[in-house]
Parts: C-alpha cells; sequence; structure tokens
C-alpha cells in the first residue's frame, strides 16, 4: 500500500490545489518506463517523470536560498554567500533533507528498481526532493518554498557553516582552508605525506600526516594527522585537525602530533 499523500503534504506544509503535481514529483522514469513495458494502455501510462520537475526544482531553489541567505547576513560577500547557498543545495544535504521527511517513502519506481533499494539512495532522494520543490512552486508560488526552506533545507545548518566560515574552515575544504591560513601569516606551505595504509583492499584505511613544507635541508614541521578510507578524505582530515590546533594555538601545541594520531598509525 502506498503511503497517504495528505501525510507527505503535512511535512511540506503545503495542501496541493494539484495534486497531479505532487504524484509527478514523486515518479522516477523506472516506473514509466515499466508500464510503457508493460503494454499498459494510454490512460494507465504516467504522462511523465519528475525530471522537469526537477530542474525547474533545482532553479527555484537557489534562488530562495540565495535570497534568504543575501538578507540574513549583509555581512557575507559575494564568495562567502555562494560557498553557503552551495552546501546548502548540495546532493549530500538535500538527500539529507529528503530523508528528514521520509521522503523515500513516497518515491514511486519500478518493481526491479524498488527491489534494489533505489528510493535509499542519495541521489534518488536529492534529485526527488528538488522534483518536490518545483512542485510546491508551480501549484503555490514562491512562499511554500520559502517556508520549506526555512524549515528544513536552512533550520540550523546556517548557523554551523557560518561558524566555520569564522573558524577559518572553507566549509569542508579543510585543506584549501589550511593553505589559505598558513600563506596568509607567511608561515609556508602545508605537505601531504601517507604514514600508514592498513585493511585489505576494498576496506583500506589511510593515516597521512600534514607539515609545513620544509625549506632546505629542513625535516618541516609537522602539524597533525588525519585518517579515512581513501587518501584524500585522510588529508582532508589531517588538514582539519590541524586548523583546529591553529585556531586554538594559545591553548594547544602544534609541535607533535596527538596521541590519538599516534595510536591510530600502530592499529
Amino acid at each position: 500500500m502506498e503511503p497517504v499523500l495528505a501525510d507527505l503534504e503535512a511535512a511540506l506544509g503545503h495542501r496541493f490545489a494539484k495534486p497531479e503535481l505532487l504524484v509527478c514529483a514523486l515518479t522516477h522514469r523506472s516506473l514509466v518506463n515499466q508500464q510503457l513495458q508493460d503494454g499498459a494502455d494510454g490512460q494507465n501510462v504516467l504522462a511523465t517523470d519528475n525530471e522537469r520537475l526537477e530542474f525547474l526544482g533545482d532553479a527555484v531553489l537557489g534562488l530562495v536560498i540565495g535570497e534568504a541567505l543575501f538578507l540574513g547576513h549583509p555581512e557575507w560577500q559575494e564568495g562567502e554567500l555562494t560557498r553557503v547557498r552551495a552546501q546548502l543545495v548540495s546532493r549530500q544535504h538535500m538527500a539529507g533533507v529528503a530523508a528528514a521527511i521520509t521522503l523515500g517513502d513516497y518515491v514511486r519506481l519500478s518493481r526491479g528498481e524498488d527491489r534494489s533499494g533505489l528510493r535509499r539512495k542519495s541521489t534518488v532522494l536529492s534529485n526527488t526532493m528538488e522534483a518536490v520543490i518545483g512542485a510546491l512552486f508551480l501549484d503555490g508560488g514562491l512562499e511554500p518554498v520559502r517556508a520549506f526552506a526555512r524549515c528544513y533545507v536552512m533550520a540550523d545548518t546556517v548557523e554551523k557553516l557560518a561558524e566555520q566560515l569564522r573558524s577559518g574552515a572553507a566549509l569542508g575544504n579543510y585543506k584549501s582552508a589550511l593553505q589559505e591560513r598558513l600563506q596568509a601569516e607567511g608561515a609556508g606551505a602545508p605537505v601531504y605525506r601517507v604514514k600508514n595504509e592498513s585493511g585489505p583492499d576494498h576496506r583500506k584505511r589511510f593515516l597521512v600526516e600534514v607539515r609545513l613544507k620544509p625549506g632546505d635541508g629542513e625535516p618541516g614541521k609537522p602539524l597533525a594527522r588525519g585518517s579515512g578510507t581513501t587518501k584524500k578524505h585522510a588529508e582532508q582530515d589531517a588538514a582539519r585537525k590541524a586548523l583546529a590546533r591553529l585556531t586554538g594555538a594559545a591553548t594547544a601545541t602544534i609541535d607533535e602530533p596527538a596521541e590519538s594520531d599516534q595510536e591510530e598509525e600502530t592499529e
């Protein structure tokens, strides 16, 4: 039995005058293809999937988020506004928003894709969420989209991102933030070196150390160590820890890696 759409409308904060828009927004192309392959007559074949609504929703969401950030943070320059908006409309974040309203339960999929677990995939969740936002806009204009964005897309996330900006983090790109900070302080450039690899090939774990780029004949000053399932993730983790220690330099030393980093290398 399909979930009752009225429950989804309640989560969205909007009662659709044209519920067919919401049905379309929830319809994955696999269901349309399945109906065509099953030989359904023209009246039972869904007119369209949600991809056009996804296109519209992406544009509308960018507008609403951009407007809210512009009005709510007059102290931010273009670069800061752009980075925060990019985080808020990212696939990962929108998939989280979709999960918060259990949108996956309502996605209309083919039988095969449903059995495969596609409704829980982040790409499907984020794309469907954008399509639903497109449907919200067509049915009610910008105001229901603004209300939904304030409640779910922005919520307390904007303040968390603002705190990252204040701390010098490049909103998840800690390597760039660390390099910018060190260069601004005239301390040199960071370099990354893999210290250890562990685990089987399909579950590798990397330990990476970040140091200040050494001068001629100098070993380079260690800043921090980080770990991750890929070298890139481990480098980002190391950069994040280095930034944290530099930010709190008055109470923490950065001369040697922390004990937790040293222990991780021996695991």
